[in-house]
């Protein structure tokens, strides 16, 4: 049976690329090949950045409300297409069914977050900032803007910190998808204009290498960059694009901890770290791979985690009984292998080890069981470094002080949490933590998207986050309008000025 070869998309319409090289498509839980991707050329790039900067005046020129009724339209296509896409995202990611359809409600958010426009995209106005003179900000789309896009939510990132809050404020968009699962993020696409109406060339979507998309980081149409992905690799994004004028957030690694107290509700902590550190496989920037445990606990939680962990369903991503799903591919399984394999060198207690793992019938999937390190000291590599799987690393602590100070010694800071009764070490963590996004007995501390996505330190490069006025605030470019009123006298005696000099001259 031939595989599916995937085209690319510019001007509303899907093309056949010109390239000779395609990228398998893989089924995560079955090892299967899904489809094939074309490695666009770096003409087609250029060609999708053409199309969005001739859709750009049209689309623009549309005002608030005709642009916020295409919004309500879409947010309705994806609620009704929610099962397929839900289904989509299982097969090509590798995470549970709940997981997926969480993937796709968090680009349904951000959606529902767009609908405000005419609200959140009001600048400010003064009357009489000085005699006669008044002064108002508006806010205008940039233009074309480029979204750069991981593998790990393939719905969520594309499509909800990436495409509606930028073609709300007016601007078209060009995403390079993720070669590993571009699949969701292109059926979304069809649906986008066969179902959401919306013009051609609004949204553009390729697929290549960094060596292609590298024009969108050069090219001066493009006025903006959305990154996600390494630290490494967004510092190259970060500095190339804004060395050609452009405005760019980079959202980039995280290694999140978790401050556990004595007296935290034991049972409660430990289900919130199963959830966060093994769910999606723990293939999130929001997972708590690291929690430091005051010693008094640490052996009761450790024997109580493993416990829940071993009980986790480890299966299809699309069985509704499991729990724990596939990586996504071969490739990431053996490299979260050896990040395993690492810990035991550097010495850390194996206490639960997921390497191996088959599922009877499945055996060509890519799974790995929930991994649990303890003993983990600073300066472990496997606890420091992000490996973007389901292992979580216990770090022993004696003091809240003790704990606090090494979760701020980690160059990332993209979320942290404390689980504690104390209202006390509660509130100084929440000073304290350099975390972005903080949680206080809470195992995932994504805010909703009407606040910002915003990381710290080494997991951020910019300065305006994704989702929330942030966001808003990023996608559009600020004017101050000085305007001078003047009354009839006024008028006159200014008009007598000018032709007084025109006569001199």
């Amino acid at each position: 049976m031939p595989v599916d070869r995937k085209k690319y998309c510019v001007y509303g319409a899907w093309r056949e690329s010109k390239t000779n090289e395609y990228t398998p498509v893989t089924n995560a839980s079955t090892g299967e090949v899904m489809a094939e991707v074309p490695r666009c050329t770096t003409e087609e790039v250029e060609e999708a950045i053409a199309s969005a900067q001739e859709a750009f005046p049209t689309w623009a020129e549309l005002s608030l409300s005709r642009r916020v009724q295409y919004m309500f339209k879409w947010r309705d296509v994806l609620i009704d297409h929610l099962d397929e896409l839900t289904l989509l995202c299982a097969k090509e990611h590798g995470k549970n069914l709940n997981e997926s359809r969480g993937d796709i409600l968090k680009a349904i958010e951000p959606t529902e977050l767009a609908c405000s426009l005419p609200l959140a995209i009001q600048g400010r106005c003064a009357m009489q900032v000085s005699t006669n003179f008044d002064c108002e900000t508006i806010r205008q789309p940039l233009g074309v803007v480029a979204g750069i896009v991981p593998f790990n939510f393939p719905a969520m990132i594309p499509w909800g910190w990436m495409v509606p809050l930028a073609i709300a404020c007016g601007n078209t968009v060009v995403l390079k998808a993720a070669t590993p699962t571009p699949l969701t993020a292109m059926r979304i696409l069809e649906l986008f204009y066969a179902e959401g109406g919306f013009p051609k060339g609004v949204v553009n979507l390729v697929t290549c290498t960094h060596h292609e998309s590298e024009v969108l980081l050069t090219d001066p149409r493009v006025k903006a960059v959305t990154f996600v992905g390494t630290t490494g690799v967004g510092k190259q994004v970060y500095a190339t694009a804004a060395a050609h004028g452009k405005r760019v957030q980079a959202q980039c690694e995280a290694k999140n901890h978790a401050l556990v107290l004595e007296d935290c509700d034991l049972d409660a902590t430990t289900n919130a770290v199963i959830n966060s550190a093994f769910g999606c496989a723990g293939e999130r920037c929001m997972a708590l791979p690291v929690c430091c445990v005051q010693e008094s606990i640490a052996d009761e939680f450790v024997a109580v985690l493993k416990k829940k962990a071993e009980a986790m369903v480890v299966g299809c991503a699309y069985d509704p009984k499991t729990k724990l799903g596939p990586v996504t591919d071969k490739k990431y399984r053996r490299r979260i292998s050896e990040w395993i394999q690492k810990g035991v060198d550097e010495g850390a207690e194996l206490v639960l080890d997921g390497r191996g793992y088959k599922v009877a019938g499945l055996e060509g999937g890519f799974y790995l069981g929930p991994t649990i390190f303890d003993h983990v000291e600073p300066g472990m590599e496997i606890g420091e470094r992000e490996i973007f799987g389901p292992v979580v690393c216990i770090k022993r602590v004696r003091s809240y002080d003790e704990g606090i100070s090494i979760m701020n010694a980690n160059p990332f800071a993209n979320g942290s949490s404390i689980f504690t009764r104390s209202g006390y070490f509660a509130r100084r963590f929440k000073m304290e933590t350099d975390g972005g996004m903080v949680g206080i007995n809470v195992g995932i501390p994504v805010p909703t998207a009407y606040y910002p996505f915003s990381g710290n330190k080494e997991s951020f490069l910019g300065d305006s986050h994704v989702l929330g006025l942030d966001g808003y605030h990023f996608y559009t470019r600020a004017k101050t309008v000085t305007t001078h009123w003047f009354d009839q006298s006024s008028a006159s005696r200014t008009l007598d000025s000018w032709e007084g000099t025109v006569e001199r001259e």
